[in-house]
């Protein structure tokens, strides 16, 4: 499998911003196709890259907070993943190696030189195997909430059951009809009650409906299907994920909310015992990152300096 990348260039004025900064496409190659990837810089100074969650409703948007508290002293980097956000949703076989291999091909291509790196939920698998693949790419590294199995692998489904359940979205008819289901306004809404958001009072249906609108592109099923069966989960169980721990390329710290999952908090919590990590707990769940980004800045923010 080779990734072939091309030159990155800016987008239209009219293209919606997300943080406020520039938006820019980097154009790569995978397995002989073409994607177009969309990212956004705002600020200037030392590159710092943010990585938002991997979910249905995955977009930079999430680090717009972050983003801006940080580009007082950094030239924030954020993007949408490659089918996800207003990246292209191609019928790809979304796998970890496509991830992995997108992240150094866009440190390589686009940051250039060592970065700090804030990455959210799932994508700290991925910040962490480029710490390790690239050792000068990242000079300091704050996972936030950081996961690595997927909702229905943390649910019990076995593997069989999963990659089933993936199949059936990705078909042309029914998939499509239970992705539907699987988004509606009101089964978006439960899952930020029930795993995301802490304060149900931010669930606006302004906001839902954003949210909403994010699941409706054509062809927005196929990467978060393989982000719910766990097609995409960079490790297949904690030793390995705790295997990028040690040794450390770079200092790293974890933020661990207050009120995540139990199954999450046991996972981070592991993280938490690891010498040489620094930890922190916040109020929040697995949103944390989007809902008290205030709360977060001011533990990044003196990290990264």
């Amino acid at each position: 499998m080779t990734a072939s990348t091309q030159s990155a260039s800016t987008l239209p004025a009219s293209t919606d911003t997300a943080i406020g900064g520039t938006v820019q496409s980097y154009l790569w190659t995978w397995t002989g196709q073409q994607v177009k990837v969309v990212y956004e810089t705002l600020g200037e100074g030392t590159p710092a890259l943010l990585l938002p969650a991997f979910s249905t409703v995955s977009t930079r948007g999430e680090m717009q907070s972050l983003a801006q508290h940080l580009s007082s002293r950094f030239q924030v980097v954020t993007l949408d993943w490659p089918g996800f956000g207003q990246s292209d949703h191609l019928p790809l076989d979304y796998c970890p190696a496509l991830y992995h291999q997108f992240l150094q091909d866009f440190f390589r291509d686009v940051l250039h030189r060592p970065t700090a790196v804030v990455a959210a939920g799932h994508a700290a698998g991925y910040a962490m195997q480029l710490a390790k693949t690239i050792p000068q790419s990242c000079l300091r590294i704050v996972l936030v909430a950081p996961t690595w199995r997927g909702p229905l692998p943390t649910m019990g489904a076995t593997q069989q059951l999963a990659d089933a359940v993936r199949q059936v979205v990705r078909s042309p008819i029914v998939g499509q009809i239970l992705y539907k289901l699987n988004t509606m306004p009101s089964f978006l809404r439960f899952m930020y009650k029930r795993h995301v958001y802490v304060d149900q009072a931010k669930l606006t249906p302004e906001f839902i409906a954003h949210k909403w609108q994010i699941t409706q592109q054509p062809g927005a099923r196929y990467a978060p299907a393989a982000f719910v069966t766990g097609a995409i989960d960079p490790v297949q169980d904690r030793s390995d994920f705790l295997a990028w721990f040690q040794p450390l390329s770079a200092p790293v710290m974890v933020v661990i909310p207050e009120q995540a999952p139990p199954k999450s908090t046991a996972e981070m919590s592991a993280l938490a015992t690891l010498p040489g990590i620094e930890t922190r707990q916040l109020p929040g769940s697995l949103g944390l990152h989007e809902e008290y980004c205030d709360r977060l800045a001011e533990v990044v923010l003196p990290f990264l300096l």
